[in-house]
């Protein structure tokens, strides 16, 4: 698992200004609400899955796309890495315990969408 950047809630409210323009928080605000970035926590809420499994899951995203929003969200802690050593490289992405606390309440956002729609 990739190391990245995670917060404990007393860490957070002790340390950041969100509204401020300055504050590392709001990047990974911006990476998880990004167009991108709701769609690849939300495709990994229930499996990990591999770089062309998840743009499989996920139509309209270019491959360039979401190597960018992996490597930030992995960057942020949000999503793991592992890659295989094999010929050619497998690699997988899943959920960090982060990105699970972040994606319930995007995946009962999107539950709650997807139910109203007629």
């Amino acid at each position: 698992m990739a190391g990245g950047t995670q917060f404990t809630r007393a860490e957070a409210a002790e340390r950041y200004e969100v509204f401020h323009t300055d504050c590392p928080a709001r990047d990974v605000v911006d990476h998880v609400t990004s167009k991108w970035g709701v769609w690849v926590l939300i495709s990994l809420r229930n499996n990990d899955l591999r770089f062309h499994e998840l743009r499989k899951s996920i139509q309209g995203i270019s491959e360039k796309m979401l190597a960018q929003t992996l490597r930030a969200l992995v960057q942020d802690g949000l999503i793991w890495r592992e890659v295989e050593p094999t010929a050619p490289p497998q690699v997988t992405y899943g959920l960090t315990e982060f990105g699970q606390d972040l994606g319930k309440p995007l995946t009962e956002l999107f539950d709650r969408i997807t139910q109203r729609l007629s």
